[in-house]
């Protein structure tokens, strides 16, 4: 069986609303697959059924073998479930948290506390598995939670925005962490709204909107799909205040978006955005710090399959940025 995840025609209506619609795709056994989609679209309808929380209204999927309504009890022993919100019991120990969920597991006790022994080592929590979980970080409670979900050896991981609100660090540790996982033959579903993690991580992706599953494919070819989306980094020296209007005047430009001190320029010719850049800051005298000419990123990918308007990412960019 080479098939991790198996789904034909899985569907979910929540009365009149179809939140899923009639979706078929398969996740292969060691991959890392992500799953992307806008908020609403369908992303967690999907993993609640196939975890088993969610019944489906029409189809069904197999996971690691096992038809998740007919043999669910099998199919969940082997899945290990990390929620995007925290699911540490805080008053107790990261110990206890592992041991407590051996428990559940109903795992004998001598496996229990050997398997625990190995998640604090791999996960770094060795040194204070004794405190109580209340006084570690967000990036180690978030790192606990994932061991917790690994107590019972799973053979699949869903990992669902695994490194949303940490410090840099804990990112960094975390995707090392999966990745080392990954290699060691832990098949991963992901789902995430970090473009740049899934471009990372990812052996393949799949992207939902509006119930539809709308692509699948690695990475690369999603982005080589619309390979004449191209765009040129620059920034200034100096920044007027009709600066990004001006740009967005310039010859075989589509589009620009701010971004910090950089400017994004859309465009399906890099060569004539070039020349006229250059020109345009020798005209008004302005000194160019950087500029670089980008392929298309799988956010390009992500805008482009659900419809988002740059305009919206321009929003949400702007917010972020308490402008």
């Amino acid at each position: 069986m080479r098939s991790a995840i198996r789904v034909f025609d899985l569907t979910k209506y929540y009365g009149k609303l179809l939140a899923v619609d009639h979706i078929n795709f398969e996740v292969r056994k060691g991959e890392i697959f992500g799953f992307l989609g806008p908020n609403g679209a369908g992303k967690t309808t999907t993993v609640r059924m196939l975890t088993g929380v969610s019944r489906p209204t029409e189809g069904t999927a197999e996971v690691m073998g096992f038809n998740i309504q007919r043999n669910s009890i099998q199919a969940k022993e082997l899945m290990g479930i990390v929620p995007d919100i925290s699911n540490v019991y805080t008053d107790l120990s990261g110990w206890d948290n592992l041991i407590f969920t051996g428990r559940l597991y109903d795992i004998q006790k001598s496996q229990r506390e050997k398997r625990a022994r190995e998640l604090l080592e791999l996960f770094g929590l060795h040194k204070r598995s004794h405190e109580l979980a209340d006084g570690y970080s967000k990036g180690m409670k978030r790192r606990l939670c994932i061991a917790m979900a690994l107590m019972n050896s799973s053979s699949i991981l869903f990992l669902d925005e695994p490194t949303t609100g940490l410090d840099v660090q804990s990112v960094l540790m975390i995707r090392d962490l999966i990745r080392k996982m990954n290699h060691d033959g832990l098949t991963i579903f992901l789902t995430t709204h970090n473009m740049d993690e899934a471009n990372r991580l990812c052996d393949r992706i799949a992207i939902i909107n509006k119930g539809k599953l709308v692509v699948i494919d690695t990475p690369e070819k999603l982005k080589q799909r619309i390979e004449k989306l191209n765009s040129i980094e620059v920034s200034f020296l100096e920044r007027g205040k009709n600066l990004k209007k001006d740009l967005e005047e310039l010859s075989a430009v589509t589009g620009v978006i701010s971004q910090g001190d950089k400017y994004l320029l859309s465009t399906e010719d890099p060569s004539i955005v070039l020349q006229n850049v250059w020109q345009y800051a020798s005209d008004n005298k302005l000194t160019i710090i950087s500029v670089n000419t980008l392929g298309p990123s799988l956010e390009d990918v992500f805008v482009r399959f659900t419809g988002i308007e740059q305009e919206e990412i321009q929003k949400k960019i702007e917010n972020r940025a308490g402008i």
